[in-house]
């Protein structure tokens, strides 16, 4: 099992029929030529829900499906019990050598794994709202504010979580020792992250992007796994995390 690892409506009513027929047209608009995602309905083009091998707790399937609920994207959800080796069986490494989730399956029938691959590859299909830049400064600073959450926070928790949790016990060599620097590198990281959203209402800027669901669900899984919390005295961090986590698709 890979830490990272453990760390959604057709209408056919006729009174429904002129709202099937703007969201068909809507999401059209959208997604261009690619008859991957399109599903004919009554001669209407209908995005067909995306096919998302995933596991109900870990952190990068829930950084998916957020990205996707934020789109409106529905997913069509296989559930792969990461902690039974479901992921590790021959059937699964065949389609994702790596043995992890999330894991996006195509229409042709090839299969996309890494959660910042598969958001890039739904971003392209379903360009608004936007999540991953605009133009290409946009790109980059995103991009910049993504790679810091994933690098400095992300994975600090991922190790935290990794040397510390009873349910790695047995599953990896654990240091503890090491374990609760890393705990201690992770509150230095939040008090960081505090002083950069002084002034900036979301991680990144101005607006919800990939950074700010980077960084809620590395948050989130170190609070549920390893007892870490943000400190009340942060007061810009605590602001962004309850706005952040109060958006419906963090329930996603």
């Amino acid at each position: 099992m890979i830490l990272g690892d453990l760390i959604p409506r057709a209408a056919h009513s006729d009174a429904s029929t002129v709202a099937v027929w703007h969201i068909g047209l809507a999401l059209v608009s959208h997604r261009q030529e690619n008859e991957g995602v399109r599903l004919c309905l009554g001669g209407i083009e209908m995005a067909r829900p995306v096919k998302l091998y995933n596991h109900a707790v870990a952190p990068n399937p829930r950084r998916v499906r957020i990205f996707a609920a934020e789109k409106g994207i529905e997913l069509s959800l296989e559930e792969v019990d990461i902690l039974a080796g479901q992921s590790r069986t021959p059937e699964f490494l065949a389609k994702n050598s790596s043995g992890g989730v999330p894991l996006l399956e195509l229409d042709d029938g090839s299969y996309l794994s890494e959660s910042v691959a598969i958001c890039r590859y739904l971003e392209g299909l379903y360009p608004e709202p936007n999540l991953l830049g605009r133009d290409l400064r946009e790109q980059a600073e995103i991009e910049r504010w993504n790679r810091r959450m994933e690098l400095e926070l992300f994975a600090a928790i991922g190790r935290t979580i990794q040397n510390t949790s009873p349910i790695f016990q047995g599953r990896y060599k654990q240091f503890p020792d090491y374990g609760e620097a890393q705990r201690t590198v992770v509150h230095q990281r939040l008090e960081r992250m505090d002083r950069e959203l002084n002034g900036h209402q979301f991680v990144a800027g101005d607006r919800f992007t990939i950074a700010d669901i980077t960084a809620l669900v590395a948050i989130d899984i170190g609070g549920r796994l390893a007892d870490i919390k943000i400190a009340p005295e942060l007061a810009y961090l605590t602001r962004w995390y309850e706005l952040v986590s109060s958006r419906p698709s963090a329930n996603a």
